[in-house]
């Protein structure tokens, strides 16, 4: 029997994908658990991915008219029971304030004291809140539109927690936008969905489906929920970032008015649109393999790490080697932005050393000893193929950004092509079963993929979905109505549903 290859990770991804996941996230030192029950702590590596995230998006979100502000963390319970579907939607994971004070208790604790007024609820999503606001900052038609993002953290009281995809606290960006015509709403509710799919794409590397939510996936109190809808490497679906037409929904709860240019009273139309760090999971279980984290370029917080080799006697030359070679690669542009390049000079073993950084995911490592320094060259190592060579120094700078574009397009390319190799069509519903069972107990995380088929929303669907603990992911825009037959009910239906395993 041939050896099995030795890998950073252990267990493996076909060993046991959940297990391999988290210990992808300590091997990369990207988190760790915290104190408080259900809530993580982001460590440097896993920040400055998010940190380019947010730049990123940030820089879209400004680029089609958008602005930044803060609204509260605390928001009074009687906001959300104005809007009846929002509340019940958010209801079970909500945490509540009720005290304002702590006092020495009997047994020599603290208990809660002073019981305020009226509960104030730990932001689980803002719609409410920033309504209010917006009440008093809408009077005309001249107001409109408000575009507006804020980042901020969130809290839903989740009990069965997985870092990064399912925390009791995460970190987000939730636009809000009020506008004085229909139209005008469902453009940016498009608007934003393009820029989401955008970002996943060409920032993540992370191929996407975009599409409409059912009825039962949509966001409370949403008219329209639009989706981008991403296959991980254990084939289920992951949802990416939402955008929310909201209608007048809002509006007329929290009294959104405004005059038009006849001298009519009308609601506003609204819109709410997001995305978290759940991406951070997302890319993680897009790219990474059995030896750690695998980072697309435009997101690594060092895009190409150096390695100096040497003893104390030339350790000097090697390090104004390195100095040098970084100053130059940093003068190169990669995305529109300055190459980022760090030197890590720990004094620790370069194996270990170099280990480090692959389970980190750093697109390129770059050694550097007495012996490339005499043959004015540099020894790369790349991390989503694994390749060591050999270049010239100029050489290697001046390629530095097309190695990395190569990178970022490989991974685009490989993560599309497991999409499309795990992505059928099916018109039985036995067939359609029998994708989503698994035919053994080791095949049970990995079973399935993507399936495509005619369907009409409706009770009988959701029952046999539910056994098979299968979700409808959406129904992606690009699809023309094609008539057919729901594969769940068998009546004729025009609708063509992707559904998956999801997170």
């Amino acid at each position: 029997m041939a050896k099995q290859p030795k890998t950073a990770i252990s267990p493996t991804r076909e060993e046991n994908y959940p297990e391999w996941y988290q210990q992808v996230i300590r091997a990369a030192d990207l988190a760790d658990l915290s104190p408080v029950r259900g809530c993580m702590v982001i460590k440097p590596w896993g920040w400055g991915i998010w940190e380019n995230m947010q730049h990123a998006l940030d820089g879209m979100f400004k680029a089609t008219g958008h602005e930044n502000a803060y609204f509260p963390l605390f928001i009074p319970m009687s906001f959300l029971e104005k809007e009846a579907e929002h509340v019940e939607g958010f209801a079970k994971e909500c945490a509540v304030v009720t005290h304002h004070r702590l006092e020495p208790g009997p047994d020599g604790g603290l208990v809660p004291a002073g019981e305020l007024e009226e509960p104030l609820i730990v932001r689980p999503t803002s719609e409410t809140i920033i309504g209010s606001m917006y009440a008093k900052w809408v009077q005309s038609h001249r107001d409109l539109p408000i575009l507006i993002n804020q980042w901020a953290n969130v809290v839903r009281w989740e009990m069965r927690t997985r870092m990064f995809l399912r925390t009791a606290e995460f970190l987000w960006q939730e636009g809000h936008t009020a506008h004085a015509t229909k139209e005008e709403a469902i453009e940016e509710t498009n608007k934003m969905l393009e820029v989401y799919a955008d970002f996943a794409e060409n920032w993540m590397a992370m191929p996407v489906i975009k599409g409409e939510k059912t009825a039962g996936e949509r966001f409370p109190g949403a008219v329209t929920t639009l989706t981008i809808e991403a296959m991980m490497q254990d084939r289920k679906a992951l949802q990416s970032g939402t955008s929310h037409f909201l209608g007048q929904n809002f509006s007329k709860a929290q009294g959104i008015q405004f005059q038009d240019q006849n001298g009519e009273n009308c609601f506003a139309w609204t819109t709410s649109w997001g995305v978290s760090t759940r991406l951070i999971g997302a890319l993680i279980m897009t790219h990474s393999d059995d030896d750690g984290l695998v980072v697309p370029p435009r997101l690594a917080p060092a895009q190409i790490m150096l390695l100096p080799i040497h003893k104390p006697e030339n350790e000097a030359t090697v390090m104004e080697y390195c100095e040098s070679l970084k100053a130059e690669l940093e003068a190169q542009q990669f995305g529109g932005l300055p190459i980022r390049v760090k030197i890590d000079n720990r004094d620790i073993r370069g194996g270990e050393k170099n280990w480090q950084h692959i389970k980190r995911g750093v697109p390129l490592r770059v050694e550097i000893g007495p012996k490339d320094i005499e043959k004015g060259g540099v020894f790369v190592g790349r991390r989503d193929t694994g390749e060591k060579k050999g270049y010239d120094r100029k050489e290697f700078v001046a390629q530095a950004a097309e190695i990395l574009q190569e990178i970022q397009q490989g991974l685009f390319d490989r993560a599309l092509k497991l999409r499309e190799e795990n992505t059928h069509t099916f018109t039985d519903f036995n067939e359609f079963e029998a994708y989503f069972t698994p035919k053994n107990e080791e095949e049970s995380e990995i079973h399935g993929g993507f399936a495509l088929c005619h369907f009409v929303d409706c009770p009988e669907m959701e029952e046999k979905l539910k056994l098979l603990k299968v979700t409808p992911r959406c129904i992606p825009l690009d699809q023309q109505p094609t008539p057919g037959t729901c594969i769940f009910t068998g009546q004729p239906t025009d609708k063509i549903g992707v559904f998956a395993k999801a997170y």
